[in-house]
């Protein structure tokens, strides 16, 4: 295996493992935080419980996702020193913001894990928020570093070197914002998703247990939510890159010949050599409109740039459908969902629907992965867009194949340990939360 290969190999198994910490703790802060505030609110036991019990799995993810960001961190130094030298001064603003609130983070959670019984009862919800709100930060902050490498800018770049470098600036790229809102939305319509079929299944098991329905409800709610509301930031990230990477776009869409107007493609598979795709749908017109807000308006294909500058284009066409088909798929059970509850069917006693949540449970970090697969193979050859190629990054030590495995194997056991810790708190739900035990049936009923 060659070591350019190897290092980005490395990188596409420590992004896509840790990502999910990052979505988990971007999103499930809010969930422990609303179930928290229902029993100030109201008192229940039930509700004490759930913030508990939810409060445990923050913790757990926390924890394994700072030992998979803390490799993060040295891998970009020790695989791609190149990058550092010249990016590091540049966009090391964004990282040390993200250091900040990862420190906030911790210090939040510890508060609200330890300070139940001991802390002002709204002082110690407030922690559970700044949780939430300090996970947030960080993932915004992490994608404004990325969205710099998409569009970089804050410095002037003569001869191989920056000058009138502006932080800032960099910071605050013109990706920043289309990516963090993306971003965001995906973290809490996957965790939303992801939960409720968790608590879906569970439910298929104890069709009448309280604490699971109440779980599901709030999960769902929410991963409906930010799944309805995705397609509106996919509108404005697609006429974003149309401007910023049109090659990106091209390879996002197959678009082989520039085309005027320009058909979207629903599947197919390209092929570089016939420059053609088969098997696809075609929509006439459509990718003029969702890039250029115009159905006859022209977009660029891959023949207006330069062969050894097309990114890798059957990867990235092929994770960009799954990302919006996963997504599409999100949304219309999203819509089901809220129709059921405004005709007040009951839903929660329909096994068809909890199975359907449980099939559609794992999708959101399914379109995650793609995602972000999109993102950064469409901006190859680039590690910094149209400045400095990957190949040009790499570090030039041998044998980078050994630590691509060495990490492999390391998230490989996180994995299961992060899975059998899991497993472990989920069967001991009722054991150490008496809410778990709670039935909807009458006291007389209780027995069946």
């Amino acid at each position: 295996m060659e070591d350019l290969l190897a290092a980005r190999l490395q990188m596409a198994v420590s992004l896509g493992f840790h990502i999910i910490f990052a979505c988990i703790g971007m999103a499930m802060p809010f969930f422990m935080a609303y179930s928290g505030y229902r029993y100030l609110r109201t008192g229940q036991p039930l509700y004490r419980d759930l913030t508990k019990a939810w409060s445990v799995g923050v913790a757990i993810f926390f924890a394994v996702g700072a030992v998979s960001g803390t490799a993060l961190s040295f891998e970009l130094g020790l695989l791609w020193p190149e990058f550092m030298e010249h990016a590091g001064p540049i966009f090391g603003m964004p990282f040390s913001w993200e250091g900040t609130a990862f420190f906030l983070e911790a210090i939040a959670l510890g508060l609200f894990l330890y300070g139940w019984d001991r802390l002002p009862p709204w002082i110690h919800w407030g922690s559970g928020v700044a949780v939430g709100l300090s996970g947030v930060a960080s993932g915004i902050f992490v994608v404004a570093a990325n969205g710099w490498m998409n569009a970089p800018t804050g410095f002037d770049w003569v001869d191989g070197q920056a000058y009138n470098i502006d932080p800032v600036a960099a910071m605050f790229n013109d990706a920043w914002f289309t990516q963090s809102l993306h971003m965001t939305l995906a973290a809490f319509a996957a965790t939303g998703f992801a939960v409720a079929g968790l608590h879906a299944l569970l439910l298929l098991r104890q069709p009448h247990n309280l604490f699971h329905r109440t779980a599901l409800r709030i999960a769902l709610t929410v991963g409906a939510v930010a799944a309805l509301l995705q397609p509106l930031s996919g509108d404005l990230s697609a006429k974003d890159v149309a401007q910023r990477q049109p090659a990106k776009l091209a390879a996002m869409e197959a678009l082989y010949q520039t085309s005027q107007p320009a058909d979207l493609l629903i599947g197919g598979l390209p092929d570089d050599e016939s420059r053609s795709v088969a098997y696809a749908i075609h929509l006439p017109g459509m990718l003029s409109f969702l890039a250029h807000g115009d159905f006859e308006a022209e977009v660029l294909g891959l023949d207006a740039f330069p062969r050894d500058e097309w990114p890798p284009v059957l990867i990235t066409h092929i994770a960009f459908q799954v990302m919006v088909g996963c997504g599409t798929v999100m949304a219309l059970v999203g819509v089901l969902f809220m129709f059921l509850q405004w005709r007040r069917s009951p839903w929660l006693q329909q096994r068809w629907f909890l199975w359907l949540l449980v099939a559609v449970g794992p999708l959101g970090f399914v379109a995650v992965e793609a995602g972000w697969t999109v993102t950064e193979v469409g901006r190859q050859p680039w590690i910094i867009y149209g400045i400095m190629r990957t190949a040009d990054a790499v570090s030039p030590m041998p044998g980078l194949v050994l630590p691509f495995l060495l990490f492999t194997g390391i998230y490989l056991l996180l994995t299961f340990v992060l899975v059998w810790l899991m497993v472990r708190q989920i069967r001991t739900l009722p054991e150490h939360y008496p809410s778990a035990r709670l039935t909807d049936l009458p006291p007389n009923n209780s027995a069946s």
